[in-house]
């Protein structure tokens, strides 16, 4: 797989993901927040609470090939300490630092590139 691949599936499940977000009533406030250290895919707001959303695409062609892959897996333990460093960054920077109500969400989007349609799973609400 090369890198403009890689990032073209990227912007095409977070694009997906958005309208997902959306659909469930959040107000997207970012997309892309970024920092030397690391970057939070979709930043959304809903019943004054910020949720972090970090977007794991895959094609249902590349899913296949490595045995039904879990796009999940890719949310290891040296990416959580990155997205808590960045949420952190994000409360300070942004909000009244921890006083504000966050949540943490992954979205599995699973792109279909024969039929151009995907499929997202949400995991909620995970313990960082």
């Amino acid at each position: 797989m090369n890198k403009t691949y890689n990032h073209s599936k990227g912007n095409k499940g977070e694009d997906v993901a958005c309208k997902f977000v959306v659909s469930k009533g959040f107000e997207i406030v970012e997309r892309n927040y970024r920092r030397a250290w690391g970057e939070i895919d979709i930043i959304a707001k809903k019943d004054n609470v910020v949720h972090f959303f970090e977007v794991k695409s895959v094609t249902s062609d590349y899913n296949e090939t490595l045995g039904g892959h879990k796009p999940e897996e890719n949310v290891h333990n040296f990416k959580i300490r990155h997205i808590r460093r960045m949420i952190e960054t994000y409360l300070e920077e942004k909000c009244d630092g921890f006083e504000t109500d966050f949540s943490f969400h992954v979205l599995c989007v699973f792109l279909n590139m024969r039929t151009r349609r995907a499929k997202v799973e949400w995991i909620n609400d995970l313990i960082l």
